[in-house]
């Protein structure tokens, strides 16, 4: 596997991972009531996901 695929889904994992916990701060409430700066996690997640995603297809 090449590199730049393996960092691709490395990021793609740890931004998974990232959403994953501030969506269960933001249902939970498991660090505090920072509902926008949960909010704000999330959807960066989302972004750096969705980069790795289409940085995958063109990799291919």
């Amino acid at each position: 596997m090449e590199t730049e695929k393996i960092l691709c889904f490395a990021s793609m994992i740890v931004a998974g991972l990232v959403a994953l916990l501030f969506l269960l701060d933001l249902i939970l409430g498991i660090f505090g009531r920072y509902i926008a700066l949960d909010i704000l996690f999330v959807l960066g997640a989302a972004f750096v996901i969705w980069q790795g995603v289409e940085t995958y297809r063109e990799l291919k």
